[in-house]
């Protein structure tokens, strides 16, 4: 045999031998990792992770949470070039591979031998989907086995179109963004199919080097990897050469776009993630929860416009404290380096922008604003921050930072970052249902949540718990106070207590009903005492409130305990009811990704009767600061006690401290002042039928408001803003009168039951255990009694004055 057949022959021979070894050294390592493998069954199952989103009661989004961004979307919804753009620059060979391509690892192989480095890994889109979903990104010779092994199993099992698709959901892209959608929305804000060539190109570009080949990081280098993949598309035909010069003109241009919000209710936000994150932990953030609140979006954008409005009010009634900051002239001079600093500062409270003093003359000043262009500021829009005989110059100079505020005419105004804080919440009073939650100016700036958190003095606001348990205990609102000086000796502290009303005069006899909406201190001290300071105390729970937060005294009744907001708010609502103590709430319902029901409050807001219950209905619902879950509503005031209630708060309003509101043209309304000693808070709270509200503003540090700033002029504005639009358009809604209630004729003067035909009488509406009996001094027919004599009142009985 010649020696060239021996040698091809022993070259066959070697050549067999080494298939055969190979193949059972393959053999052999795939018995000995199969049974390591995961299950490719579950990728049939998987739930890629989703965020956490909250929404109002109308479907609007208020929020989003999750460490990753996810928007996971079929293989159907996503354009056909931008599959193409990442095939060709992953896996070119992708529809024609069985999982695993042997080109692709030997061209891995040779650079490894080349350079001695694994700096290619020769992964083709299979295998890139097995490591993220079953191994680690370590670089190791047994985690590429394991690799191999599981994409050629994934590769038996599902189809390309289905490995495409969790691919391009899973795929880490860049500032935690995961998947195909999420990375459009977050670099670009936009949908899938509203992407341009190029930045299809630039996602594609991504896999490789997430963090630091982004576009917003790296634009150059984005640039650099973006025109690899339109070469690599131009190159095997999947796209033209027009197409591809156009694409590589293009510049790079991307920012961070967080996910659109429409709603601004962060409050909200934050205590329905507290409530989530205590039922389910981490897992909250990324099952794709869909959590649906009572808020209503016009009542939430009312309560917002109505607050920052108010507090903006109350900061410019005491002066201008000067710019934020002042830039350096290298800054000012150069417009690009200026709207960077200003875009950096941020807008405050969506309403207060920050802008460059560039001019400052006499009159008015010339300022840059971030995306706003230049604006020029005189006259009126300087007015009330400008001292008295002074130039405009003289406290605003080039390089100061200001903050300017749009007007309802769409001119603009100088304008500063309120110091002061407020709040306003609102509910339904029928079952007690948050409508509107506003804890602050900006959530941004301060996430401390005052409707829930801010344990504050409610002054005069409290007076109206004390007459209902007043009236409970068988007064009327006509019953007879005192209004006169009072003075208490307290040994313990060798000094003595002198209450005073906030006229600092005195009115003697005067009714219930005028007392409350004067806001009279002495006859409301004298109530308190009357009644019983232990048994108002015992009965504060009627309201829901805390009794230890009160003080068993009769400073109790100028409301020196202390409450929140929405503690109020809640009590108020009894009023405007029937004297039901409804519970606080805000999740409607809950559920899964897929729609699944996980939680929905039984009631008829949220479902029609009779409510179904899904799994987990039994699921309680509880925030930091307590539960904020649905209950029914609990009889605890005689429903004709809260309808009398309901009408001497409306005279507050007729002819009280809180007359100011008769502005808004209603009839339906009743409410109260509250004012704390030195001016430390303000409060207004009030209702119709449909809704109850309260506003209060203070200072977090409890410093003073300053001289005048009573309920009446600091809070009653922003509770009228926020009633003025959260009202519009809608019919008036008086509380209706119950059952139980019987007209009777009272004299005014005595308060003494007279007969129908007496025209002295006054008509008011009571309970039958509130009627007084009738005086036999009081002639049932004056006319004819006088006729006898006998009309002489200096003989009738006094009126029952109470110390």
């Amino acid at each position: 045999m010649p020696l060239l057949v021996r040698i091809i022959l022993a070259l066959l021979s070697l050549a067999v031998g080494a298939g055969i070894a190979s193949i059972a050294v393959l053999l052999g390592l795939y018995f000995y990792y199969a049974p390591g493998l995961p299950a490719v069954d579950t990728l049939r199952e998987v739930r890629l992770q989703t965020p956490l989103q909250v929404y109002t009661h109308d479907r609007r989004l208020i929020s989003e949470f999750a460490e990753q961004r996810r928007e996971p979307v079929s293989i159907a919804e996503m354009p056909e070039r931008l599959l193409q753009a990442f095939v060709a620059a992953e896996d070119e060979r992708f529809y024609r591979h069985r999982g695993v391509d042997p080109v692709g690892l030997l061209r891995a192989g040779i650079n490894l031998f080349s350079t001695g480095e694994r700096t290619q890994g020769g992964s083709t889109i299979t295998m890139q989907l097995a490591r993220n979903f079953f191994l680690t990104r370590e670089r190791t010779y047994e985690r590429k086995i394991r690799e191999i092994f599981l994409a050629l199993q994934i590769e038996r099992e599902l189809s390309k179109d289905q490995i495409l698709e969790l691919y391009l959901n899973k795929i880490y892209l860049g500032q935690r963004a995961y998947g195909i959608a999420a990375a459009a929305s977050v670099y670009f804000g936009r949908d899938l199919d509203e992407l341009d060539l190029d930045q299809m190109a630039i996602l594609a570009a991504l896999p490789k080097a997430p963090s630091t080949t982004n576009p917003v990081t790296s634009p150059e280098r984005a640039q650099n990897r973006r025109n690899y993949v339109l070469r690599r598309m131009l190159e095997l035909g999947l796209i033209s050469e027009e197409e591809h010069a156009a694409a590589v003109a293009r510049p790079v241009l991307s920012q961070i776009h967080v996910s659109a919000t429409e709603v601004d209710a962060h409050w909200v936000a934050e205590a329905a993630r507290q409530t989530v994150f205590n039922l389910w932990g981490e897992d909250a953030y990324v099952r794709g929860l869909r959590v649906y609140t009572t808020i209503d979006t016009s009542a939430q954008e009312a309560a917002n416009a109505a607050l920052r409005e108010g507090l903006l009010e109350y900061d410019q009634r005491h002066g201008y404290r000067g710019p934020e900051l002042s830039l350096d002239e290298v800054v000012v001079g150069d417009p690009e380096e200026r709207r960077s600093a200003l875009a950096s500062i941020g807008v405050h409270g969506q309403m207060l922008f920050p802008a460059l003093v560039l001019e400052s003359g006499e009159n008015g000043v010339v300022v840059d604003t971030a995306g706003l262009g230049e604006k020029r500021l005189e006259g009126d829009d300087l007015a009330w921050a400008r001292p008295d005989g002074t130039r405009v110059s003289d406290w605003l100079k080039r390089g100061d930072v200001v903050r300017i505020q749009p007007t309802a005419a769409g001119d603009w105004r100088l304008s500063q970052i309120p110091e002061v804080a407020g709040a306003l919440v609102a509910q339904a009073p029928e079952d007690g249902a948050i409508l509107a939650w506003a804890g602050g100016f900006d959530f941004f700036e301060n996430r401390f949540d005052r409707v829930l958190q801010a344990e504050r003095q409610p002054g005069s606001a409290f007076k109206p718990l004390i007459y209902a348990l007043a009236l409970q205990d068988g007064m009327t609102p006509t019953s007879t106070l005192v209004d006169a000086p009072l003075v208490f000796s307290d040994p313990a502290l060798e000094a003595e207590w002198r209450p005073e009303n906030y006229s600092r005069s005195f009115h003697g006899a005067t009714t219930m009903r005028e007392a409350l909406a004067n806001s009279r201190n002495l006859a409301s001290i004298r109530l308190l005492n009357s009644v019983g300071v232990h048994q108002i105390h015992d009965n504060l729970g009627v309201f829901g409130l805390n009794l230890e937060q009160h003080p068993r005294n009769l400073s109790m009744a100028l409301g020196t305990g202390t409450l929140t907001p929405l503690e109020l708010n809640n009590a108020y609502a009894l009023f405007a009811n029937g004297g039901r103590l409804t519970t606080p709430w805000v999740i409607e319902r809950i559920e899964e990704v897929d729609g699944t029901l996980l939680y929905q409050a039984p009631t008829a807001r949220t479902c029609p009767e009779p409510c179904t219950s899904p799994a987990g209905q039994n699921l309680q619902l509880a925030t930091t600061h307590g539960p904020l879950q649905y209950a029914d509503p609990v009889p605890v005031l005689e429903p004709g006690i809260a309808w009398q209630m309901s009408q001497m708060l409306g005279g507050v309003i007729r002819s009280g401290t809180g007359r100011r509101a008769m502005e808004l043209g209603r009839t339906d309304l009743g409410g109260k002042t509250g004012t704390t000693n030195s001016y430390r808070d303000a409060w207004f709270a009030g209702f119709n039928g449909e809704l109850a509200a309260t506003a209060w503003i203070g200072f977090d540090d409890n410093q003073e408001l300053g001289s005048r700033e009573t309920g009446g002029r600091a809070a009653l504005p922003i509770w009228m803003g926020f009633m003025q639009r959260a009202l519009a358009g809608r019919p008036e809604a008086p509380i209706p009168r119950p059952e139980g209630l019987i007209d009777v004729a009272l004299l005014p003067e005595t308060g003494e039951r007279t007969t129908d035909d007496d025209p002295r009488g006054q008509r008011e509406w009571l309970l039958p255990e509130q009627i007084p009996e009738r005086s036999a001094r009081i002639p049932a027919n004056p006319d004819a009694d006088a006729e006898d004599g006998r009309n002489d009142t200096r003989n009738h009985t006094q009126p029952e004055f109470i110390f």
